[in-house]
């Protein structure tokens, strides 16, 4: 029976995935993180109904888990690819995860014991972990990893397992898949807001991006949902969003418009004016772009609930002994403010994933002029590559929401699945 590759295991190629195996197709989804998930996992609610990310993912990724035609490849990076659709021939290495994936059965007792702490990229580098960890607690597959970077090789894990399913010593294997079609939904990175040195974003701690944000108000994040300073650790009474930050930005090399940041900033501002109306929360925006359903009456009760949107482009953060001042242009009225803030939150625009030009030229297929995989017609072919057999979907493609995600995930997954058909 023929088979289909999905590369990536964010919402759009978790959906993908699921699409293509129900209809009785085998499909082999590739993913270098530890877990599947993407950024989604990272979020604490969803706009514009502020449902729980996890309470719509979570069951995406058991779901996934558990079809027997998915075979689930972590850890895992495409190096070649060699065919013709109907018959593609996958090379991939699989990276060491130092556990023994058939015995671990992910109870955290070798998280518990290990002495050692460092960064969590699951957290944006806001909260810790250890050595052996989980990036997360609804993590897919159920089973830690081992840094063998950070590792101190003291023993405690080896010796509190009880399965023995700790290893010292792994080698990476290499994998190989003929597929009849391949899915692309390797996603997107967030600007790197160090780029704009006038913020002073890791040298002012109370400079944070806004996916950092999102780990702080999330329950399950580095402060159990509680809006901290990192400077002090107080909670802050103004808290200002600076919009297009790395999108619509031709000095940083961004001209487009990013498609998400208005309404995550908006998202978030609900979420501090619901657990506690008395922090002001101010808006710096250029332009306020609510395309979606339901989106424009999310902005409206955003203004209601007390969120100040400032029609303004601050240049510059000027550190203060009280906090910072960020001077303005209301560009509405032409008069200049000074913002005190004890809080800034960079809303960081979206780009292509790391590796995605590499990934690109492996397969074949041409990225746009902003460095996303290229469609044959956004209108007509918004999934197919100039690569027959080879599709597209999700923040791959271009800058989006979940909901549009998922949506192009399926409309590949049907591609696949008719190459895949095509070729019994």
């Amino acid at each position: 029976m023929a088979e289909v590759a999905v590369i990536g295991g964010g919402v759009a190629g978790i959906q993908a995935a699921l699409d293509i195996a129900n209809h009785g197709i085998r499909v082999h989804l590739i993913e270098r993180e530890p877990s599947i998930g993407g950024h989604m996992a990272q979020l604490d609610k969803t706009f514009p109904t502020n449902d729980c990310s996890m309470c719509i993912l979570s069951p995406k990724m058991v779901d996934v888990s558990r079809n027997p035609n998915v075979v689930l490849h972590t850890l895992t990076e495409v190096t070649s690819i060699t065919g013709d659709v109907g018959d593609f021939t996958i090379t991939a290495i699989r990276h060491p995860r130092y556990v023994d994936e058939t015995t671990c059965n992910g109870c955290g007792d070798c998280t518990e014991i290990c002495p050692v702490e460092v960064y969590n990229p699951f957290d944006a580098g806001v909260g810790v972990r250890k050595a052996i960890y989980k990036p997360h607690p609804q993590v897919v597959p159920n089973i830690t990893i081992r840094d063998a970077v950070h590792c101190i090789d003291c023993g405690l894990c080896y010796d509190i397992c009880g399965k023995d399913a700790i290893l010292r010593e792994e080698e990476e294997k290499e994998v190989i898949l003929n597929v009849a079609s391949v899915v692309i939904a390797t996603g997107y990175r967030t600007f790197d807001a160090e780029k704009k040195t006038a913020f002073g974003y890791l040298r002012h701690p109370d400079v944070i991006t806004g996916l950092e944000f999102e780990r702080l108000i999330n329950a399950s994040g580095p402060t159990g949902g509680k809006i901290k300073r990192l400077s002090n650790g107080k909670e802050p009474k103004h808290i200002v969003f600076i919009q297009c930050f790395g999108s619509r930005d031709i000095p940083a090399h961004r001209p487009y418009c990013s498609g998400v940041c208005c309404m995550y900033a908006i998202k978030n501002a609900l979420l501090i004016k619901e657990k506690n109306p008395d922090i002001e929360v101010t808006i710096c925006y250029m332009d306020i772009r609510a395309y979606g359903k339901g989106y424009e009456e999310y902005y409206v009760r955003a203004q209601e609930l007390g969120v100040r949107f400032l029609r303004s482009r601050p240049g510059e953060i000027i550190r203060t002994k009280d906090g910072m001042v960020l001077p303005v242009e209301n560009t509405e009225t032409s008069e200049l403010e000074n913002l005190k803030a004890e809080l800034v939150v960079l809303s960081t625009g979206l780009e292509p994933a790391d590796g995605a030009a590499e990934l690109a030229e492996k397969f074949g297929i041409e990225l746009d002029e902003n460095g996303f995989f290229e469609q044959i017609d956004t209108k007509c072919a918004p999934v197919q590559t100039v690569r027959p057999g080879i599709y597209i979907a999700g923040a791959a493609v271009a800058p989006k929401d979940i909901p549009d995600s998922v949506t192009q995930g399926e409309a590949a997954a049907m591609r696949a699945f008719l190459d895949a058909s095509a070729t019994e």
